[in-house]
């Protein structure tokens, strides 16, 4: 599907892009070219030693921030898949910086849109969170409102041969800011701080994150929002599996966290297709029956009134689970 194909990554050089690009150098060596698109030159060179053009010809680095709708419509031309992994993502720098966070997830995913329907581009996938669903803080908001634009502008593409649609998962396990590498690094203190004892959430690791966007890539009819089927864990098996011998402190909830994340609201349920592994909230305004994509993909409706959250979900990660994912994905040196 990749082979011959020019594809642009937003956020090139974040953990997502990272993981991205070295699975599409290594899997889909036949891609024509792999434009990485992010705002910071040192993170571009510090990638460029570990992917560097010279070894690998179809790769290209190009600085320009997804606020500049010219400067990324120029870096669209001959494009042909957009990954748009782009995003300001901490909660409380959202909060004391609003407007910085609209303008990136917001007006930035506009950017994207309008230069996907310029440039000739036929596929665009683009990340969402769990903290967009039933959103209490700001970037989940702007998130919600990104999700909204990319459903909605299959209806604006006319006779242009694109799809849209994105992608929606949790906590993706060690990447940076997570409750992981910040326990890690605690750990020798002898105390964690708990938000909240009953605290939980979804986890992935950046494989699996990958792998649903292909996925996407691959089967999306546009206008759908793709949620994995992933486990939960509890912030304090977290913190039992890094240190178990260490104090956790309750220190409360800090502004706009919820208890317990939600991937698929109940009012999302009217709209949501199962799958083997994953789900599919469609568009609310329809642009092909769902009918005709359950019989596709042998997928099927979810009761109504069902909904996808980390403190009700069915999968829970034990101690033992988590030790063994943090070996794997965080820090292969890691032991109790």
């Amino acid at each position: 599907m990749l082979e011959g194909k020019s594809i642009l990554i937003t956020g090139g050089t974040g953990s997502f892009g990272k993981k991205f690009v070295e699975t599409i150098l290594t899997e889909h060596p036949g891609v024509k070219r792999l434009v990485i698109y992010s705002r910071d030159e040192l993170k571009q060179f510090e990638m460029s030693q570990k992917f560097s053009p010279s070894q690998y010809p179809q790769l290209r680095y190009f600085i320009g921030d997804v606020r500049d709708g010219e400067r990324f419509k120029r870096a669209c031309e001959g494009i042909d898949i957009i990954v748009h992994a782009a995003a300001l993502k901490q909660v409380p720098a959202a909060e004391y910086n609003p407007m910085e966070c609209i303008k990136t997830n917001i007006l930035g995913a506009e950017n994207v849109i309008n230069a996907a329907l310029d440039c000739g581009v036929t596929d665009v996938v683009a990340l969402s969170t769990d903290k967009a669903a039933a959103p209490i803080n700001l970037y989940g908001a702007t998130k919600l409102a990104s999700d909204k634009l990319f459903v909605a502008a299959n209806n604006m593409k006319g006779s242009r041969d694109v799809k849209f649609s994105v992608v929606r998962y949790g906590n993706v396990i060690g990447s940076r800011g997570s409750v992981i590498p910040f326990f890690l690094n605690k750990r020798t203190e002898g105390v964690l701080p708990i938000t909240h004892p009953d605290m939980t959430r979804f986890n992935i690791s950046l494989e699996d994150g990958v792998s649903l966007v292909m996925y996407a890539l691959k089967n999306h009819w546009g206008g759908e929002i793709f949620v994995p089927k992933i486990p939960s864990y509890r912030i304090t098996d977290v913190a039992t599996a890094i240190s178990p011998d260490a104090q956790q402190e309750i220190v409360g909830i800090r502004p706009g966290e919820k208890m317990h994340e939600e991937m698929i609201t109940e009012t999302d349920s009217y709209n949501t297709i199962e799958l083997d592994h994953y789900y599919v909230i469609t568009p609310a305004i329809p642009v092909w029956t769902e009918e005709d994509f359950m019989k596709a993909f042998n997928g099927r409706k979810v009761e109504q009134g069902f909904k996808y959250n980390s403190g009700t979900n069915e999968d829970f990660m034990t101690v033992e689970d988590l030790r063994e994912q943090i070996q794997k994905h965080v820090d292969p040196t890691f032991s109790v």
